[in-house]
């Protein structure tokens, strides 16, 4: 039984690194790029890291999963933040379709 739902929680894990992949590829600048690389991405290895460690039950090999899931989960986002920092203060181009707050301007320029 443990295979099963172990084997069903990694096609998902699985589906949803390919959804960040397609998300990557498709999304038309690099904020919504960044978005979804991060959030599908993550939640992703997430899913594989756990189906790992429910089909190889030693204790030493659950840690290392548990530590890169940790790890996934604790850098991802703050490197797409970063990215998209940069992207922003770099004036970067965004989709057409974006609208723009009037408060943002303060921001562009920190000094």
């Amino acid at each position: 039984m443990i295979d099963i739902a172990a084997s069903l929680v990694l096609l998902i894990g699985g589906a949803f690194c390919l959804i960040a992949a397609l998300g990557v590829v498709r999304m038309p600048d690099v904020f919504m790029r960044m978005h979804a690389s991060t959030k599908a991405g993550t939640l992703g290895v997430g899913l594989i890291g756990f189906a790992t460690a429910l089909l190889v039950s030693q204790t030493g090999f659950v840690l290392k999963a548990v530590v890169i899931v940790a790890f996934i989960i604790i850098t991802a986002p703050i490197g797409s933040h970063l990215l998209g920092r940069a992207a922003f203060r770099a004036d970067t181009k965004v989709f057409q379709a974006t609208t723009e707050d009037d408060e943002v301007a303060r921001f562009r320029d920190p000094d």
